[in-house]
């Protein structure tokens, strides 16, 4: 079996991925994972992926950016390698290694396709052309797969309503996370606020992710510009780097919060860093279903989020978090204030996310996983 993701950088759809292979039953699956080479800001899960006994393949010609000529060469050479390898199932993850990955496996005739979905590769801040292309694609490409697994019920309810597939191809499979990692961190909330320069008495409000357009930093931070105006107490902490790094310490200049903002870059400890928050924001654009949203419900923490697709899987409402509209600086700013003022409310829906996090556990999800493989090699006449 083989896994095809376009890179292995650090983020939800390539820990997914790491974890699909690592933790699946190797008497059983043999599995492999085939990526692009490129990394970036974000950093690289190749080490941790080989680390946890998972074959990794590199191939240079795969990457994240559009390059017609370059597509087609990997288009090749991921057939030839399909050939080679005679591999039982493919399954593809990403849009781009999705396309491609779909298109060589049939050349190849592999056996058995799947596809998952981690947030569809178009959106509505897209031109009508570039959207337009996309959906083509798609809607190609779904014929080639013999399961679309989706993470969230929003991108399966979109991708029909784009005629993307039919109906009976769709499983929704949400994202797994190993669950003790989060819950059961071994350092105390002061000892977690001093590796982070945030005083132990503070009030801090964390986010997890890219510091990039999709995840809408500024936004996130124009939310705590607010908060930090009515709670002195208040602090941002945000793990995580990319390509908007340096209009956020600009803006942090600006503002005079140079004491009160933390810009903790890449960390591989952020279990440990979970714990030094009170709530965990996220700012988003658009997304799949956030990793960090079930990290976070692990950690027992409240959360306040974006309504992107994919949230309300995780965040129900006034439950265990809050929901606001994407763009919505002040809706955020003004749940985040009542949990800085409410202690008691903080935790009742820090412990309401903690008692329905084994919905995405990483076992969970690997042995529906490898159930669904039996049952298509079944069809194909193949025994696993």
């Amino acid at each position: 079996m083989l896994h095809i993701i376009t890179r292995m950088i650090v983020g939800g759809a390539q820990e997914h991925t790491m974890l699909s292979c690592a933790l699946v039953d190797r008497h059983r699956f043999a599995c492999e994972l085939l990526t692009g080479p490129q990394t970036g800001p974000e950093g690289e899960l190749h080490t941790e992926t080989r680390a946890r006994g998972v074959v990794l393949h590199l191939e240079p010609s795969l990457v994240r950016e559009l390059r017609p000529w370059k597509d087609l060469v990997a288009l090749i050479r991921l057939a030839r390698f399909l050939r080679r390898g005679r591999y039982d199932v493919v399954h593809t993850n990403s849009s781009k290694a999705g396309i491609l990955g779909r298109i060589a496996a049939a050349i190849a005739k592999v056996p058995v396709v799947v596809h998952t979905v981690h947030g569809w590769g178009f959106h509505p801040r897209q031109s009508a052309l570039r959207l337009g292309f996309y959906t083509a694609l798609e809607r190609a490409c779904a014929p080639r797969c013999d399961r679309l697994i989706v993470v969230n019920e929003a991108d399966r309810d979109t991708g029909l309503a784009l005629r993307i597939g039919r109906p009976e191809q769709y499983l929704l499979m949400r994202s797994g996370i190993e669950i003790e990692a989060f819950r059961d961190v071994k350092i105390s909330l002061s000892a977690a606020r001093e590796r982070l320069g945030v005083p132990p008495e503070a009030f801090v409000v964390g986010c997890v992710g890219r510091l990039s357009e999709q995840k809408a930093p500024l936004d996130l931070f124009a939310a705590f510009e607010r908060v930090a105006r009515e709670c002195p107490a208040a602090h941002l902490v945000m793990v995580g780097d990319g390509p908007l790094r340096g209009a956020i310490e600009a803006r942090i200049v600006e503002a005079g919060l140079s004491d009160r903002v933390h810009l903790a870059g890449l960390r591989r400890d952020v279990p440990k860093c979970l714990r030094a928050f009170d709530v965990l924001a996220l700012s988003s654009r658009w997304e799949g279903l956030p990793r960090v949203f079930s990290q976070a419900m692990a950690a027992g923490l409240p959360i306040v989020a974006t309504r992107v697709a994919g949230a309300a899987d995780a965040v129900r409402d006034g439950e265990n978090g809050f929901l606001v509209e994407i763009g919505d600086a002040v809706g955020l700013a003004v749940r985040l204030l009542e949990l800085a003022h409410d202690s008691t409310l903080r935790q009742r829906l820090g412990a309401a996310g903690l008692a329905r996090v084994e919905e995405f556990s990483a076992r969970r999800m690997v042995g529906e996983l490898q159930m669904l493989y039996v049952e298509l090699l079944a069809r194909r006449g193949i025994v696993a």
